[in-house]
C-alpha cells in the first residue's frame, strides 16, 4: 500500500540526505574528485576564460591565495607548448580538487577517471540543476522513499499478529517494529535538519 507520506516533498528530500549519509563510505564524496565532476569542469572553464574566480567558488576564502597562485603558475606554463599545457592543467585540477576536498573534511586520493558509476542519485541531481527542473530527482527519490517505507511497514504489519505465547515470534515483531520506527525517525530528522554545505564555520580551526 502506497503511503501518503511519500507525497511530502520533505520526505522526498529526506531520503536524499539519508542516502548521502549511509552511502558516504561507498562514494567518499566521489562526485567532486572526478575528471567529469563539477570541480574539474570549473577549473577547465577558469583556464579557458582566464578567470580564476570560476574556480575560487569551490574553495573557502582562506584558500583563495593558494588557488590563485596555482592558477597563475598554470597559465604561465601553458604558454610553453601543448605538453606543458597538459601538465599545467592537470596540476591545477589536482590542486583545486585537493583543496576543495580538504575544505569538505574529505581526504584526497587523486583525480578519478570520467565515466565512473556514481549510482542514480548524483546524476539525477546534476540533471535537475542543469535543466532547472526537479523532476529527475523527484521521480527517483519518490520511488525510493515509497519502496522503503512500504517495505518496512509491511514487515511490521505481517509480524504484528504473533502468538502472545511465542516469545521468538514476539521478538521478531519487536525487531521489525524498531527498524520501522528508526527508519521513519531518520527520514524525519533528515527532512527537518539543515544539511551542511561546504566549509562549515570553524571547521579549519577545529582541524588545526
Amino acid at each position: 500500500m502506497a503511503l501518503k507520506l511519500v507525497k511530502s516533498s520533505r520526505v522526498v528530500f529526506a531520503v536524499c540526505l539519508q542516502v548521502v549519509w549511509l552511502g558516504a563510505s561507498r562514494t567518499g564524496w566521489a562526485h567532486c574528485d572526478g575528471m567529469d565532476g563539477p570541480v574539474v569542469r570549473a577549473a577547465q572553464e577558469a583556464i579557458r576564460t582566464g578567470n580564476v574566480d570560476l574556480a575560487l567558488i569551490w574553495v573557502s576564502e582562506r584558500d583563495e591565495a593558494e588557488i590563485t597562485r596555482a592558477f597563475q603558475k598554470t597559465m604561465a606554463v601553458r604558454k610553453l607548448g601543448p605538453e606543458a599545457a597538459d601538465l599545467a592543467d592537470t596540476y591545477f585540477f589536482e590542486t583545486l580538487v585537493r583543496v576543495h576536498r580538504v575544505g569538505e573534511g574529505a581526504s584526497y586520493t587523486g583525480l578519478k577517471p570520467a565515466g565512473r558509476d556514481l549510482g542514480p542519485a548524483i546524476p539525477a541531481a546534476d540533471r535537475a540543476v542543469a535543466t532547472g527542473s526537479l523532476q529527475p530527482v523527484d521521480g527517483l527519490l519518490t520511488h525510493v522513499v515509497q519502496h522503503g517505507l512500504s517495505e518496512h511497514f509491511a514487515a511490521v504489519r505481517d509480524h504484528k499478529g504473533y502468538d502472545p505465547h511465542d516469545v521468538t515470534a514476539g521478538r521478531e515483531y519487536v525487531r521489525r517494529y524498531v527498524e520501522f520506527i528508526h527508519y521513519v525517525e531518520r527520514l524525519y530528522e533528515a527532512a527537518t535538519t539543515t544539511a551542511h554545505g561546504h566549509f562549515p564555520e570553524g571547521m579549519h580551526e577545529a582541524q588545526e
